[in-house]
């Protein structure tokens, strides 16, 4: 349906809450371009446990479209709307889909995560997620690189190795003399 999909920018649509996959799949048949990260999560029932995929970002999935086109868009089923600024539909940057993108291809374990803005910040040296950029938690023992959608004020969290990741420092890097002395000692 689109030409070249690649050069138009990816959009948050808001959808009605648990209508993201029913939106996501009416607007892959449309020929759009679409992202719905999910995670995995057990479920209990009274007779089963089931293992269910629910999305990172309740209530919101990506999708790269054209927008002076977008009318079909918002008349999918479970489409409220384009996320922007009022009526000023506002693009997502692509470093950070590209961020939420290899999270979910990583296959390691993720969950959604409240929104962060301060912490430290700090770079994946190695491993699936090699050169990617978060804030670093703990919980329970356990390190995570969060990863932030900042017009959606969403965070996504994905477990990683403590050996993986270094410190983004604010400061300009150190003389090479300092380098030699620190390597020294």
């Amino acid at each position: 349906m689109k030409p070249e999909k690649a050069k138009y920018s990816w959009f948050a649509l808001q959808t009605r809450l648990r209508y993201e996959h029913f939106a996501a799949a009416h607007l892959r048949n449309k020929g759009y371009d679409l992202f719905l990260p999910v995670y995995s999560i057990r479920r209990c029932w009274t007779d089963r446990i089931k293992e269910v995929e629910l999305p990172l970002f309740p209530g919101y999935l990506f999708c790269r479209f054209d927008l002076l086109n977008r009318l079909p868009i918002l008349v999918t089923p479970g489409v409220i709307q384009v996320v922007g600024n009022g009526k000023n539909p506002i693009p997502i940057d692509d470093t950070e889909i590209a961020s939420i993108q290899a999270v979910v291809q990583s296959e390691l374990p993720r969950q959604p995560w409240p929104f962060l803005q301060l912490g430290q910040k700090v770079r994946i040296a190695c491993g699936p997620l090699s050169g990617l950029e978060g804030i670093l938690q703990n919980q329970k023992g356990n390190h995570r690189l969060v990863l932030s959608v900042s017009l959606l004020r969403r965070s996504v969290a994905v477990e990683v190795d403590s050996a993986w990741v270094s410190p983004i420092s604010s400061q300009s890097p150190p003389a090479p003399d300092a380098t030699v002395l620190l390597r020294a000692s």
